[in-house]
């Protein structure tokens, strides 16, 4: 009976979420805010840190629409990837991707280590600084219904940074355990495994899907094929302890790239993407502790500080250098602030393998989330404005 209730309170939920999504889209189309943000807003205001109005039941469904949710981006992501998309921004996402990462990095850390806090403790927060939040860059561009140079970059740098970003943390993690005397030699092997395991993932997976799917019927891969390449992608990935996000970027890339029977890789998917955005937005929102901003202290502020400083200088510097003029040079560093998951999965990892470190760097990592989840988007919407590309 006790489970019964329990489904049933976890049901009701849910489909509030969804008119609560749907309130979140109107008022963003009325008021032009970012549906992100109002989606976190309102999960913040019905979780722990507001009202508490959550079942418990619904914690152990979270997980599986965050997968669901990042996982279906992760391919869409990767089908922006496409060839012509290569060929006319190729270069620029390559230099603009590496190059704010590593600023961003190196400013972090820099900053961090000037003003005291412990060389490792800066260094692992510097490589966490480098994560950007692909799911809010991807529905910013579709509420803003941007077409063009600036957004297709955008998307583009957002497909592959969190790669660099993981290259560049299993780096750290390694030059922090060898100061530490943390045993951290363990972790590059790891690290390279998650990495590689999830672009062999994303190849198997991929190849065969560009060539078999779309073929029952005339036009588009159909809604099943989709889901079912993209679950099948994740649930691999999963299964080796891979990185689920780059193997569906390398998928949706592979597909985007080799099937030349249908115009766009699972067009159909875009139809079921908005839903799952819904709970795994109100759901991260719910789970956002802002007690964390005032228990982080000082380095909150200046980690906030110096990330957006990094992103800014990087975006300019890795603009000139790809040959973009000086306007779109400083607003794509801008663009790119958004931070969610991926950030706090690093601090995760950091903080397992640091236990002296593991309250600072969680506490630290959480707090800014929340910063620039809540923030970030509406500065990425702006940028996108100013540049004449949101409608």
């Amino acid at each position: 009976m006790e489970a019964a209730v329990e489904l049933f309170s976890a049901f009701l939920t849910i489909g509030g979420l969804f008119l609560a999504g749907l309130l979140a889209d109107e008022v963003g189309r009325r008021t032009r805010a970012p549906r992100v943000t109002l989606l976190m807003l309102i999960g913040v205001a019905i979780g722990p840190s507001g009202f508490d109005l959550l079942p418990p039941a619904l914690d152990d469904w979270y997980e599986f629409f965050a997968v669901a949710a990042l996982a279906i981006v992760a391919f869409l992501l990767g089908g922006t990837l496409r060839p012509e998309v290569l060929r006319a921004h190729g270069r620029e996402i390559l230099v603009l991707s590496i190059v704010v990462a590593l600023v961003s990095a190196a400013f972090v850390t820099g900053g961090l280590w000037a003003i005291g806090a412990p060389a490792g403790v800066a260094l692992l927060l510097g490589g966490i600084a480098t994560a950007t939040a692909p799911a809010a860059m991807q529905d910013l561009v579709r509420q803003a219904r941007a077409t063009g140079p600036f957004p297709d970059r955008l998307l583009g740098i957002v497909a592959v940074d969190d790669g660099w970003g993981l290259i560049l943390f299993s780096l750290i993690l390694v030059v922090t355990g060898a100061m530490t005397g943390n045993g951290a030699p363990d972790i590059l092997p790891t690290m390279i495994r998650e990495i590689g395991g999830a672009a062999v993932v994303g190849v198997a997976i991929g190849v065969p899907a560009a060539y078999l799917t779309g073929r029952l019927k005339p036009g588009e891969p159909t809604l099943i094929e989709a889901l079912g390449v993209v679950f099948l992608v994740a649930g691999f990935a999963l299964w080796i302890e891979a990185s689920f996000l780059i193997a569906g970027m390398v998928a949706g890339a592979v597909v985007a790239n080799f099937a030349r029977h249908h115009s766009r890789p699972f067009h159909e998917i875009e139809n079921v993407e908005w839903p799952f955005l819904v709970l795994f937005f109100i759901l991260g929102g719910a789970a956002l502790e802002l007690d964390r901003l005032a228990e982080a202290g000082a380095l909150v502020l200046v980690f906030v500080l110096l990330r957006i400083l990094g992103r800014i200088v990087g975006g300019w510097i890795g603009g000139r250098l790809a040959g973009l003029d000086t306007r779109e040079s400083l607003w794509t560093g801008a663009a790119l602030l958004p931070q969610a998951g991926v950030a706090v999965g690093m601090a995760l990892i950091a903080a397992d393998h640091f236990p002296q470190w593991h309250e600072l760097i969680l506490s630290v990592t959480l707090a800014t989330t929340v910063i620039f989840e809540l923030a970030g988007p509406p500065v990425s919407m702006l940028a996108l404005r100013r540049l004449g590309y949101a409608r």
